[in-house]
């Protein structure tokens, strides 16, 4: 499965496999790509907005001079023709600045952010990922293991309620089995010393 997302000169690309997927990313800066794991995504994310700062400032620059000559027109009182011209070219600068905007939801992971454009794609990917993750962390960490501590099996069924990939219900069922097979276990070895 794949999503691409564009916008401006910005592609990303999600590949997504059974096991990893890859995030690539090309921008007029460069391009690049990672490879990862779904567990490797985190829960959570931040929000990062890219914007031309320039155009804004510009036009607000502008719109400030408009307002000025309109201003010294009025106070002189002289003839208003032409002089909203430098308003209007500010006003278009911001509006412009402020419709290009692209938002991101930026997951942080130790080999690098992967960036989910904000646009109509955002929620179908964010979700599958996610389920990918979860379907991952209980492929790996859902089954009891016998050759664990008891503790450690405790808390990983409580880590896994934790990151949202198993009920309570499930957990405590999870951790009755683990108590179940480490008191077999004990009893075995009791029984061999004996």
């Amino acid at each position: 499965m794949e999503f691409i997302q564009k916008k401006r000169g910005v592609k990303q690309t999600f590949t997504l496999r059974d096991d990893h997927f890859n995030f690539a990313y090309e921008d007029k800066s460069g391009s690049g790509d990672i490879d990862l794991n779904y567990v490797d995504l985190p829960q959570k994310s931040s929000v990062s907005i890219e914007q031309n700062e320039w155009l804004r400032n510009v036009g607000l620059l502008w719109i400030a001079l408009g307002v000025a000559q309109i201003g010294w027109a009025i106070f002189n009182d002289l003839s208003l023709s032409g002089k909203g011209f430098w308003l209007m070219v500010g006003m278009a600068c911001v509006l412009w600045a402020h419709f290009s905007k692209t938002r991101y939801s930026v997951f942080r992971t130790e080999r690098g952010n992967v960036l989910v454009m904000q646009n109509k794609q955002h929620q179908q990917i964010v979700e599958t990922l996610h389920a990918r993750r979860k379907a991952q962390l209980l492929d790996w960490y859902g089954d009891v293991n016998p050759d664990n501590e008891l503790e450690n099996e405790i808390r990983k069924f409580q880590w896994l309620v934790e990151q949202d990939v198993m009920t309570q219900a499930e957990s405590e069922q999870k951790i009755a089995q683990a108590q179940l097979l480490h008191n077999s276990q004990y009893e075995s070895t009791e029984t061999k010393l004996n």
